[in-house]
């Protein structure tokens, strides 16, 4: 049985020693597993790609693949997932905010109790900043509501998989991605084990709030149409309000007289008017704008250097 652990990297050089030292733990917990390390290497401006061709000189277990710049954990995750040979494989990040040490059991349940993918949650969102986490509940909940794709509050991208659900992901090969959808689009069956959350062992998160934002964005439009049912609902909605405000100004004058007058008042409703149509015409924008991406055809990500070769098929 061969595991492979894709580890996606982005200016992880102080990361990687910890990393690699809890990874070897966990491969001498499980011998009768062989194993497989794929470092991501995301365009990294650091010294993550030297870091890794160190260990891949001591180790031949360590495999890597490094783009000739950014191109997103997404491109990573999915470029992982092309060069993984593992009967079983495994996505994890590097600044053990995944705790390598639930890799046995996730590993235990597929043997033991038959299922296509053990997934993990947090249970906590403890040392993260109370608006953040306010706001990631926010995006789960709304999600999840305008979806038919579940995704999990407090889902991490760690998670192990059958080679059955890793070709399966393969076949989706759109350009934008958002993997915590793509996993449940799939299906298959999954087990979700639940574990407290843990702070980086070393260097800075690369998600900004804003960053973040855009991300869930992403997510919205990748699995979701009901922002465009919102747009024109919202758009008959407003065309109603407007007649009945003009049939109540029609009679008012005819009953009252010189009562049309008030132009800081029409000056307001045409900026809120003006507000409401830009705001569709922004998520016709947003779908729109994915869709040109993928009709370009580009590529996700383009490998500039690799030790290893891409699984058959893929």
């Amino acid at each position: 049985m061969l595991l492979t652990v894709i580890v996606p990297c982005y200016n992880e050089e102080e990361a990687l020693h910890f990393f690699y030292r809890e990874m070897e733990k966990v491969i001498g917990m499980m011998q009768d597993v062989e194993f497989e390390l794929l470092f991501v290497n995301d365009g990294s401006r650091d010294k993550t790609l030297e870091q890794v061709k160190e260990m891949a000189e001591r180790d031949k277990r360590v495999k890597y693949v490094s783009f000739s710049r950014n191109f997103g954990k997404e491109a990573a995750i999915y470029a992982g997932l092309q060069y993984a040979g593992g009967d079983m494989v495994c996505i994890m990040d590097a600044d053990l905010q995944d705790p390598p040490s639930l890799l046995p059991e996730m590993y235990r349940v597929i043997v033991e109790e038959g299922y296509d993918s053990v997934a993990t949650r947090r249970v906590s969102r403890k040392g993260e900043p109370p608006i953040r986490s306010f706001f990631a509940r926010m995006f789960y909940r709304i999600i999840n509501k305008i979806s038919k794709t579940d995704i999990v509050d407090g889902a991490r991208d760690y998670r192990l998989m059958t080679r059955a659900f890793v070709d399966a992901l393969l076949e989706l090969g759109e350009y934008n991605r958002f993997s915590k959808g793509l996993f449940g689009w799939v299906g298959f069956s999954t087990k979700w084990l639940e574990f407290e959350n843990v702070e980086r062992v070393a260097g800075e998160t690369k998600w900004s709030f804003w960053k973040l934002f855009m991300y869930s964005i992403e997510g919205i439009v990748a699995f979701s149409t009901v922002p465009l049912s919102l747009a024109s609902f919202g758009g008959v909605i407003m065309c109603g309000i407007s007649a009945l405000a003009i049939i109540f100004i029609i009679v008012r004058q005819i009953l009252y007289g010189g009562s049309a007058y008030g132009w800081p008042s029409m000056v307001c409703i045409m900026i809120f008017l003006g507000g409401i149509q830009l705001l569709c015409v922004g998520i016709l924008g947003s779908y729109l704008s994915r869709m040109y991406l993928e009709v370009k055809k580009r590529p996700i990500y383009i490998c500039k250097e690799t030790n290893t070769t891409k699984n058959e098929g893929n």
